[in-house]
This record gives C-alpha cells, structure tokens and sequence, in this order.
C-alpha cells in the first residue's frame, strides 16, 4: 500500500515542479445552491479586497497564468485541442470530482458552526451536479467513467486533498480547495473575454465563465476567509494545489 499520506508532508513540499488542471461538461451547469446573479454582482466576487483568499491567489498568479497559456487550455479556448486528449480528461476529471464531492463532505461534518456545515454541502451538491453531466458528457466522447484509471496527476491529487480534508481543520481544507475553484472561474472568464467560438468545447467556456459558477468560487474564497489564518502550512497547502491543477492539465496533454 506504500507510505500513508500526510497532508502536512504534501503542503510543504509545495514547491515541486508539478503541472495540470481539471473540469469539463458539454452543457453550462446550474450549479446547486449558487446565490442568485444580481447578489453575486452585489458582492462583486470581492477579490479585491485584500483577504486571506485575495493575498493567497494573487501569490499564485504565476501558476495561473501558466496554466491559462498551457496548449491545453489554449486548446479548449480556440477548438484546436485534439478530442482524444479531451476525453482522457473528461474521464480524470470525473475520478477527480469524486473525491472532491468527499473532501467537501468531509468538512462540512468538522465545521465549528451550522453556516459552515450546511455552505460546505451546498458546494458538494454543486459538484454532484457536474458529476451528473459528467455521465451524458463522458457518453458523446466515447469515454466509460466506470472503467477510469486515475493517471498519476490525478491520484496524487485526490490523495492529497483527501489527506488534508481528514487531517486537517476546515481552514486547510478550504485553502486545499480553493485554486481549483478560483482557477477556473478565471480560465473560464479570459477565454471567454473577447467573445467565444462556436466550437466543440463551447459549452466547457460557457460553464466556468457563467454567472452561476462564480458565486460558488467566493463562497469557497469566504471559508478561507472565515476559517483559515495566514501561516506557512495554510499558503505551502494552497499553491501545493496549484500546482496540482498545472500538474493534472500537463498529463491530460500528454496522455491520450
């Protein structure tokens, strides 16, 4: 079974040079329990404002940025990436979402107050909805989900996010979850800036720069906020993750 995982060990070795990414769904999702369009604008996403969230991704605009100018992305935003690339990251992505959906319910049973728990199970319900397209989406790109193979990039991913969100406090797993969100809410609103294309990953654009996944990508931002402190463990433990993201894009790319 080889060594158990530490959530603190992979936070700190967060400067490895790892690559990725994840997500995909043929049509735009109505996430489950997104605040409505005109509160979200009310509250303006808030990053801005200089919180733990704001100060944690704008350390990591570095990785952002390279994830945003990776072929793959690149790919999705002018129809170009080849469609066996794409499935392979349909059918990771689903095996990633999985664990996600757990590590959101895993810190909603830690959370401290009642906001906490019932904010948590809202952001699970949101991925459990993805997870549905996930099914029909997976079927038009050929690809059997009960047959996914985590590829490297992918396992030690959810191994390190589930690691922290049984290890850790709320804070952590929050700080652990967040660049997933946060990138692709701004993947999804640069490739979208000047007008999108009508190609076949359309509708990938049209999901992460949508009206109703943003909110979702402040809620996380406001768990940060309320539950973690700035410290080494909580800023290595993020931009561990961002690396992931990289990480899991780059073997999409490679793997198809």
């Amino acid at each position: 079974m080889g060594e158990p995982f530490s959530a603190k060990r992979y936070a700190v070795s967060a400067a490895m040079p790892i690559r990725a990414l994840r997500g995909s769904q043929k049509e735009p999702v109505r996430w489950a329990g997104s605040p409505t369009c005109s509160n979200w604008r009310s509250k303006t996403l808030n990053f801005e404002l200089m919180t733990l969230s704001h100060e944690l991704w704008t350390a990591n605009q570095d990785i952002a940025k390279t994830c945003l100018e990776h072929p793959f992305v690149q790919g999705i935003g002018n129809g170009s990436l080849e469609p066996e690339k794409f499935a392979y990251y349909v059918g990771q992505d689903a095996f990633f979402l999985k664990a996600f959906a757990r590590a959101y319910s895993i810190a909603a049973a830690k959370a401290p107050d009642w906001q906490g728990f019932m904010t948590f199970h809202a952001l699970a319900d949101g991925v459990l909805a993805e997870l549905r397209l996930h099914e029909g989406y997976a079927t038009q790109w050929g690809v059997d989900l009960r047959a996914v193979e985590p590829g490297t990039a992918t396992r030690r991913y959810t191994d390190f996010l589930l690691a922290t969100a049984w290890s850790g406090d709320v804070g952590v797993t929050a700080a652990a979850m967040s660049p997933c969100m946060r990138l692709y809410a701004f993947l999804g609103q640069k490739l979208a800036s000047n007008g999108i294309l009508n190609h076949q990953y359309a509708d990938w654009i049209r999901t992460y720069s949508s009206a109703d996944f943003q909110p979702l990508t402040q809620q996380l931002a406001d768990l940060v906020d309320k539950y973690a402190t700035s410290s080494s463990i909580i800023h290595s433990t993020y931009r561990y993750a961002m690396f992931c993201e990289l990480d899991f894009f780059q073997n999409a790319f490679d793997n198809s």
